[in-house]
């Protein structure tokens, strides 16, 4: 059988199709880049906002529109609304989140038994979604009760994955050729909390450097609250990518007390400043919501120094949406449409202001680039994209199609999409 994998949303439900197709393969089937060539199609859905929802369904439409294939529906949207995404064409199956670890027993009415044999070494998906970088899940629900927040309706409580399961997916993934894994989860932080002797992130991250020689692991976002005093000296490892995500929300802290966030800004500034004291040129990016309900002029307004004095590397700006369910949905005082739009834009222009300062300390020096894609080849070559391990995005021209290797590159020209630089050396071994 041929089966095409998609996902929307977060890096989260791109890990869990690359698990499934790793189970796929096991059992005998072929991925295939497009639902036009697929027998079966499953698409891992967003519910984290009202767009991320709608397309959702949109993607679920177009595979039907492109293909006779039976399609599986499962993550956050097929979770809170089973009845509509069932209703959608050509969908045979809808498996919630609490059975989704299943799923590829399930539709291929298999015993889950049949993939605890030794895993097998990991492939790329095929076709848009192909990726030189893994994806690994090591936790998935949460326990906290953001305001704002669906995800923990859709995903349900904090669980964690153990520490040798995690262990086989990143040496599966080392098998297959992979350079960079990317730890995820929903709660990312809360790893090992739930387990009868609760352990923490940096334990198991410590423990994956011990096990593999990969070279290159990252962190996901994580909650600013979750982090242990001596966390940060896991930088002290090279092997750690220099970038980590911190989650805001906002700078005010009236609308953190409102959203339920863990944090306030003095606390959450405190922590930025620990991190550039003991990890020089870490890249620190965020998120943060515009709009959210009551949110006044004033308020809105230290947000915004917020953002000014901390000058974060990157991040993204999201409209307050509200989502079924959750306590923000019910709050009075909503920011009109408009007034959200013009914060957003607001926002969007400061981060970007401090992206590029932080982006242009790194011009002309010579840093290892993980080559990610290939899109193009003319008189002066191949035209390769990669990323830094502080996330800085890379473009080269080059005789060698170089996909899947880390090189050391001078940067020598920066734009808004990122850098252009030149190979010192293209066989880095780290």
């Amino acid at each position: 059988m041929k089966v095409y994998l998609d996902w929307v949303g977060c890096k989260l439900n791109e890990a869990e199709l690359e698990r499934y197709a790793a189970q796929l393969r096991m059992a005998g089937h072929d991925l295939v880049p497009s639902p036009e060539e697929a027998d079966l199609v499953i698409v891992n859905t967003c519910a984290v906002t009202g767009e991320a929802a709608s397309d959702s369904r949109g993607k679920i439409r177009n595979a039907a529109r492109r293909s006779n294939a039976r399609i599986v529906a499962t993550g956050c949207w097929a979770t809170l609304d089973p009845s509509s995404a069932a209703t959608l064409p050509n969908v045979e199956w809808v498996i919630n989140n609490l059975d989704k670890d299943d799923l590829v027993s399930q539709v291929l009415d298999l015993e889950s038994s049949v993939f605890d044999q030794e895993p097998i070494a990991r492939q790329p998906l095929p076709g848009a979604h192909s990726r030189t970088r893994s994806f690994i899940k090591v936790q998935d629900g949460c326990d906290n009760f953001c305001t704002y927040c669906i995800t923990r309706l859709a995903r349900g409580k904090g669980r964690s994955r153990l520490a040798g399961d995690v262990l086989r997916d990143v040496l599966a993934a080392q098998a297959g050729g992979v350079q960079e894994v990317v730890l995820t989860g929903v709660h990312l932080g809360s790893w090992g909390s739930d387990f009868p002797e609760p352990g923490t992130l940096a334990e198991l991250v410590r423990f994956l450097l011990a096990e593999t020689d990969i070279p290159r692991i990252r962190l996901s976002s994580i909650e600013p609250w979750d982090l242990e005093e001596d966390f940060w000296s896991l930088w002290e490892n090279g092997r750690i990518c220099r970038h980590v995500h911190l989650p805001l929300q906002s700078g005010s802290s009236a609308v953190l007390k409102r959203m339920a966030r863990k944090v306030t800004p003095e606390s959450f500034f405190a922590m930025i400043s620990d991190i550039r004291r003991s990890i020089p040129q870490m890249a620190i990016t965020t998120d943060v919501i515009a709009g959210f309900p009551g949110e006044t002029n004033a308020e809105f307004e230290e947000t915004l120094q917020f953002l000014e004095q901390v000058q974060f590397s990157g991040g993204h700006v999201f409209t307050f949406s509200p989502r079924p369910g959750t306590a923000a949905e019910r709050m009075p005082d909503p920011v009109p449409m408009p007034v959200r739009k013009e914060r957003n834009a607001i926002l969007r222009k400061t981060l970007a202001v401090s992206a590029k300062q932080f982006q242009q300390q790194f011009l002309g020096e010579v840093v290892s680039v993980l080559w990610e894609s290939t899109d193009a080849y003319g008189k002066y070559g191949w035209r390769l994209h990669g990323l830094t391990d502080h996330y800085l995005r890379v473009a080269i021209n080059s005789p060698e199609r170089l996909t899947n290797q880390i090189s050391l590159v001078q940067l020598l020209e920066w734009t808004s999409d990122g850098f252009w630089g030149t190979i010192i050396d293209n066989s880095l071994d780290e």
